[in-house]
């Protein structure tokens, strides 16, 4: 499958992904008073943050509780 790429003007490539409404909601009222300017950004945190986790989880498996309870805070499992 061929993703769509967007590239800036400081040459850095992004896609679009979908997520459920209200997630992206939930996400939205999350952003309020914080530094992020928009669910995009606030999102990639997100990820990038949950990556590091699972990769420091692959490495010491103590350490894996908190990425399952940020996954269920976010609606991504039950």
């Amino acid at each position: 499958m061929k993703m769509r790429t967007k590239t800036t003007k400081t040459k850095r490539k992004y896609t679009t992904i979908t997520i459920p409404t209200f997630l992206f909601d939930k996400l939205d009222e999350s952003i309020n008073g914080t530094g992020f300017s928009s669910v995009s950004d606030y999102a990639t945190y997100i990820l990038r943050e949950t990556l590091a986790e699972i990769s420091l989880k692959e490495r010491n498996p103590k350490e894996s509780g908190s990425v399952v309870k940020k996954l269920k805070a976010l609606g991504y499992i039950e």
